[in-house]
């Protein structure tokens, strides 16, 4: 029995005009189990004028009343956790353990919006003049829009939607079109916690949505992730069409094994982080640089290890660790890498090509894959696969090491590990990445920090969430007031001083 979506449009389900619609699978089993819409440019133009009409009522709205409704929403998020996670599942192919951890980590930047009322207090200055006063207020955009990647469907769009409204803005979301089902099911629990209609809209599409949203008139802001070529398209289009922008994009991150690391600790961790959700996000480990042979041998050895007795599975069966590639073409995009790799010259320890599953042997199962003696000069090194995929390069010193992190093209997130402190935070101030673990593999910020990288992995000056996401989603206004005190002031033609 297969599905069909329907738009989110001014607080109810509406069925779509157009006739282009997209297949959604569920990765594990190989089957089409429904069908998206794609939307034409007046079902934009319908989820726009609705989020248009809801913003002076929403941004009049006191603070402390939004963030009520956002504790309301982030309660309703932990009372379905398990079915949100089965919904991921079933059409990303994350294992259930997975899928509620990234639920729990959008969960958190939820949680912290709820501060917002505090988050937004502007700044007084009293007396800055003679009988002036000098105060700053940070007020809402107007209508805000998200564009959302396929491997993280309830945490990225966690990340944009609850930030955007808690500081006054309505909303248009743009969810995956791979995997948009829990997009919607988060905003119905949005509306079940009292928001108003029309505050939050989802329209289904293609680059046809795309380029309608990054082009309307009435969006004054995009939010975007993906891949770096489309970032870079959405950072120019928007800029272009009088937009305010943050667009983040793909990554190649490395992790230094230093000499003194414990490496059976430290494959373990690179392994979970190279492998968990079959690869596809952007914070995986996909380069290892081990300095000297003796680590890089000892490495490879026990990360093979860990690659072959990984469980392969649906993801919603118990004890597996990872599940399939989320769509046909992404399997066959990743496989094309593992070919080219062999064909470049790096040696495949670990060979997932073959890997079928007994029981669905038309999911989109790869196995895990472990490249050895890559160069920098290889595409594979050089390019995101998005997969299950580790690199691993060997070098002699740890200068050559970071050397390599900071001439490339992409600069997301970066690892150390090592016991010795003065290396860890010699690598923390030198490297060229926007987020670093030191012995921690996938650094990801908590909520009331910042989420973002540099270089070619983020096309914006602000991070997501945290106190750069309140920037972002407002616009400052200073007020400078002087109150009649019986003094009567004389015309003046030069620039006001405090003399």
């Amino acid at each position: 029995m297969t599905y069909t979506l329907s738009h989110h449009i001014d607080g109810q389900l509406q069925a779509s005009n157009s006739p282009r619609k997209s297949e959604l699978y569920n990765p594990a089993t190989g089957e089409i189990i429904g069908h998206v819409p794609l939307a034409d440019l007046s079902e934009v133009d319908k989820a726009v004028a609705a989020a248009k009409k809801a913003f002076p009522a929403w941004a009049d709205t006191p603070p402390v009343k939004r963030a009520r409704t956002l504790f309301k929403f982030k309660t309703l998020i932990e009372q379905n956790l398990e079915e949100l996670a089965m919904i991921v599942t079933r059409e990303h192919g994350k294992t259930i353990e997975d899928a509620k951890g990234s639920i729990i980590r959008g969960l958190e930047v939820v949680e912290f919006m709820c501060g917002a009322p505090n988050l937004l207090k502007g700044s007084f200055s009293d007396e800055v003049g003679p009988g002036i006063d000098c105060y700053s207020l940070r007020q809402p955009l107007g209508v805000c829009a998200g564009i959302t990647p396929f491997n993280f469907p309830a945490m990225i769009p966690l990340w944009m939607f609850p930030a955007a409204i808690v500081c006054g803005n309505t909303f248009v979301l743009k969810p995956s079109e791979r995997d948009p089902s829990c997009s919607m099911r988060l905003v119905e629990l949005a509306y079940e916690a009292g928001l108003p209609q029309g505050v939050i809209n989802v329209v289904h599409g293609d680059k046809v949505a795309v380029d309608a949203i990054l082009t309307h008139p009435d969006i004054a802001a995009v939010s975007f992730v993906g891949s770096t070529p489309i970032a870079e398209y959405v950072q120019q289009t928007a800029i272009a069409h009088g937009k305010r922008v943050q667009a983040f994009g793909g990554a190649k991150n490395h992790a230094i094994i230093m000499p003194d690391a414990d490496v059976e600790q430290t494959a373990d961790a690179i392994a979970g982080a190279a492998f968990g959700s079959c690869g596809q996000r952007c914070m995986a480990v996909s380069v290892a640089v081990a300095i000297g042979d003796e680590v890089a041998d000892k490495l490879v050895a026990r990360i093979a290890e860990q690659a072959k007795r990984l469980r392969i599975g649906p993801g919603n069966q118990p004890n597996i660790d990872m599940g399939p590639l989320v769509t046909p073409q992404h399997y066959a995009k990743v496989k094309s890498y593992l070919d080219l790799g062999v064909e470049e010259g790096a040696k495949l320890v670990v060979d997932g090509r073959d890997f079928k599953h007994t029981d669905y042997p038309n999911g989109f199962y790869l196995g895990a894959n472990v490249f050895d003696h890559v160069t920098p000069s290889m595409r594979i090194y050089k390019e995101e696969i998005f997969g299950p995929v580790l690199c691993i390069v060997r070098v002699s010193s740890e200068s050559e090491a970071l050397n390599l992190i900071n001439t490339h093209q992409y600069g997301n997130g970066t690892a150390i590990f090592t016991r010795d402190g003065d290396s860890a935070r010699e690598f923390a101030r030198r490297v060229q990445a926007g987020m670093v673990g030191i012995n921690v593999a996938i650094p990801v910020p908590v909520a009331f920090h910042s989420f973002g990288g540099w270089k070619r992995s983020i096309f914006s000056d602000l991070g997501m969430y945290g106190s750069e996401s309140v920037q972002f989603n407002t616009k400052l206004k200073t007020i400078t007031a002087r109150w009649p005190t019986g003094i009567r002031h004389q015309s003046a033609y030069v620039m006001p001083t405090h003399e």
